[in-house]
């Protein structure tokens, strides 16, 4: 599949904005299944400073500098990607949960170094028997990792209510497992907080999901969204393989990355410090359409 992807984020103040830093992540990032073709940044004001680099998990990071006085910051990043189709392996094939998490707690995985970060608390994520007593229902004793995490998800999927009101961006992982209620990036800190509880490498993923529309019905521009969900290290010939709970699903070719690391404070968005402005508004709007 070829997909164009525009993403577009609104800033509007009440009093003017007299200067802005912000860091951008809004790059789609190459993977297994996914190559980025193109990307451009479209911002207004225009910066003074622009500059680009990846940060230690290889997501790319603009930061920019705007040091005019404005009341309104318009972000649109605009990108073509192609998304090849991936074939989940047979979960019953692969490896027990056990000896991946051996593997990585012993070193004797050949990837233990650079999955050693998301074994462990992270400003989102801290790991507890709560956690870890909710995941063995699904991790029992020699069970395939694969199979384990796709019972996971589904548990998630079927035990926690899709609200859009009960939770907010800074709501904590442990305080949406309590209410059994969140979004897509509640579900996938629990499912995280879940696998790192008993000793699994696992990381947030945050990216693009095209949504498709109901039957007869015309897709929506802008109906898309910012999603998110997680991924669990399988051992160095499977490596990661991505799981979704909201959707109840292993990810294919309708999820797009754009960033992964340890948790939501890894990969925002937009993030920065600005002076003045009074209160704000934010208007986001994603539309993932088939090329």
């Amino acid at each position: 599949m070829n997909y164009k992807i525009t993403h577009s984020t609104i800033f509007t103040y009440s009093s003017p904005v007299s200067v802005c830093h912000n860091t951008l992540m809004l790059t789609p990032r190459d993977s297994r299944q996914v190559a980025c073709i193109s990307h451009r940044l479209t911002i207004r004001p225009t910066p003074v400073v622009s500059n680009r680099r990846k940060d230690l998990f290889g997501n790319h990071v603009h930061a920019i500098s705007i040091e005019e006085s404005h009341k309104q910051l318009v972000v649109t990043a605009t990108c073509k990607v192609t998304v090849e189709s991936f074939t989940l392996p047979d979960p019953g094939t692969s490896p027990p949960w056990e000896t991946i998490a051996t593997g990585v707690a012993e070193q004797t995985d050949p990837n233990w170094l650079s999955v050693c970060p998301f074994v462990f608390d992270s400003p989102r994520i801290a790991r507890s028997r709560v956690f870890s007593g909710y995941a063995a229902e699904s991790f029992t004793a020699g069970r395939p990792i694969a199979a384990a995490t796709a019972d996971l998800a589904a548990r998630i999927h079927h035990d926690f209510e899709y609200n859009k009101k009960a939770t907010d961006v800074h709501t904590s992982t442990a305080a949406a497992f309590q209410l059994r209620q969140g979004v897509c990036q509640d579900f996938a800190h629990i499912f995280v907080c879940c696998l790192r509880s008993i000793g699994l490498p696992a990381r947030y993923v945050s990216g693009y999901l095209r949504t498709m529309p109901l039957a007869g019905k015309p897709r929506l521009v802008g109906a898309d969204h910012s999603h998110a969900w997680g991924a669990v290290y399988c051992g160095s010939d499977l490596d990661w393989l991505d799981f979704d709970p909201t959707n109840n699903c292993a990810c294919g070719s309708d999820h797009i990355p754009v960033a992964w690391g340890r948790d939501y404070e890894d990969v925002v968005p937009i993030k920065g410090v600005f002076l003045g402005g009074g209160e704000h508004t934010l208007q986001v709007s994603v539309d993932v359409s088939p090329v």
